[in-house]
């Protein structure tokens, strides 16, 4: 962030969407979350090696460490226990242009607004860095389309 001054955002934060993980096991990861923790399968993409995991209102994704879905973002899981991609956090109201107009006010680099899934379906969001290089995935409301 180059921006000394704050500007607020143009959203209220309305909870945590999803946390994605890097995972040497993904079997054994969906074990420990859903016989453990009580979590249930909400979808997996076999194709990119991708398990989404309903945590209540929320999504733990499991992502096989060996795909390239995993190698788009930092290392894999190693002894430092280097494995989370980003997480997400749900927004409202969603404002393409509000929303860049704000992060570029705050110094703010950001990725261009896609539509990707999270735990209230499809829906936009856009990808920033915060100031110790993690991940944040801004979400606005699905947009009722099932694929």
């Amino acid at each position: 962030m180059t921006s000394t001054t704050n500007t607020p955002p143009p959203f209220s934060i309305l909870g945590l969407d999803h946390v994605v993980l890097r995972v040497g096991d993904v079997s054994a990861s969906k074990a420990f979350y859903c016989g453990i923790l009580g979590c249930t399968l909400e979808r997996s993409v076999d194709s990119i090696g991708l398990v989404q995991l309903r945590a209540g209102a929320s999504l733990i994704d499991l992502i096989d460490a060996n795909t390239a879905l995993s190698k788009q973002g930092s290392p894999a899981p190693d002894a430092a226990g280097i494995n989370m991609d980003h997480f997400c956090i749900r927004i409202e109201p969603f404002d393409p242009k509000a929303i860049q107009d704000s992060l570029e006010k705050n110094g703010l680099a950001y990725s261009e607004t896609a539509r990707r899934y999270g735990a209230d379906g499809y829906g936009p969001s856009v990808y920033i860095s915060d100031p110790d290089g993690n991940t944040v995935e801004l979400k606005g409301p699905p947009d009722g389309a099932n694929v």
